[in-house]
């Protein structure tokens, strides 16, 4: 399979230009989702990652975090609170999960981590509006701790579509509301471009409106959540043009299975983002 097969023709140029100036990094800060790749140990990940030119590896665990470190790259993305199916939209859960946030923004303050992530949960049945108030007033309370550390809290929207059946946050508009009525430049949304494509389309016009609650993007492909190359529907070098234009100064985790070699296909991507 040729190089041009696997970008398109315009990503291809793209990539060639920032092969050409390998000392550029880019407007961008990338870094990579650490599940993608879990037949590797993660110190051979980090070093792989380093010498391709990330800067960060998303979604490790605490106790991962001096591998990263080691690497000279930051651990991009955290556990906060919760989990994808149950989250901040019952208030029932919420004592037990602002105890969970607030301990891992202590741990993400203390190491200089920068992000926690977190969920609405799933609907069983609520009506988005109820779990909407839920989710904002439970996110009220864990908002003034993250404030005073520095340590952002990132809502992920997710699919309901193919992936997460049920979940609440699966459209922007949702969660942008949840968002505005927080209130608080430490919360966030975790805009995964890949479940977004596939909820509602029209990314860049999204993101475009939007991005100042936007904290955090996750790529992948569609179909499939594999490489950001031809095979999938987005123009992923004008998706990476249109956030660097917004001066994002966040980072983009690449968040997709590789189907080739992962290191070839994770330096692609890099490639693709680095504008």
């Amino acid at each position: 399979m040729t190089r041009r097969t696997l970008f398109g023709a315009a990503a291809l140029a793209a990539a060639e230009r920032t092969f050409a100036n390998p000392t550029s990094a880019g407007r961008l800060k990338q870094s990579v989702c650490r599940w993608c790749y879990s037949k590797m140990t993660l110190d051979d990940l980090c070093a792989n990652s380093a010498r391709i030119g990330l800067q960060g590896i998303d979604l490790v665990n605490h106790d991962e975090w001096p591998v990263v470190r080691k690497h000279g790259l930051t651990p991009s993305m955290t556990p906060g609170a919760g989990t994808i199916g149950d989250g901040w939209n019952r208030k029932e859960a919420h004592a037990k999960l602002e105890k969970e946030m607030r301990a891992n923004i202590e741990l993400a303050a203390a190491a200089k981590v920068p992000n926690v992530i977190t969920f609405s949960g799933n609907r069983r049945g609520m009506n988005d509006e109820e779990g909407k108030e839920n989710t904002i007033a439970g996110l009220n309370r864990v908002k003034k701790m993250a404030e005073d550390n520095n340590v952002t809290i990132n809502l992920e929207l997710l699919n309901s579509k193919v992936d997460h059946h049920d979940y609440m946050c699966d459209h922007t508009a949702w969660g942008v509301d949840v968002c505005k009525r927080v209130d608080s430049p430490r919360v966030k949304l975790l805009y995964d471009i890949y479940h977004m494509q596939i909820m509602e389309g029209d990314v860049i016009r999204t993101v475009r409106d939007n991005i100042r609650y936007i904290g955090h993007f996750h790529t992948g492909g569609v179909p499939g959540r594999h490489e950001l190359d031809g095979t999938q529907e987005l123009n992923w070098h004008t998706v990476a043009l249109a956030i660097a234009d917004l001066k994002f100064d966040g980072f983009v985790a690449h968040e997709f299975i590789p189907t080739r070699d992962p290191m070839e296909s994770l330096a692609q991507a890099y490639e693709l983002f680095k504008v």
